[in-house]
């Protein structure tokens, strides 16, 4: 099983915000997920990023890989 730290989308049309959370990578965008760990509001000015640092390290230590994205939101956030 191929674990994935990425976003899932959620808000109205043209007014997306994004939870960042953690899911086998077989399930679709916005499908099943195993947990949320933040979310990411890039509407807002500044954008609002708030992650659960200690899960997100976690399931990094536990080999969840996250994506391109993600990876540059948690570096913003000052995990890893």
């Amino acid at each position: 099983m191929a674990v994935k730290i990425r976003l899932r989308r959620m808000g109205a049309k043209k007014a997306p915000f994004y939870r960042i959370v953690v899911a086998d990578s077989r399930y679709p965008r916005d499908g099943r997920f195993i947990e949320e760990i933040g979310y990411y509001d890039p509407t807002k000015d500044p954008s609002v990023i708030k992650i659960d640092n200690e899960k997100a390290q976690q399931w990094i230590k536990n080999g969840a890989q996250p994506t391109d994205t993600v990876k540059k939101l948690l570096k913003i956030n000052g995990v890893g």
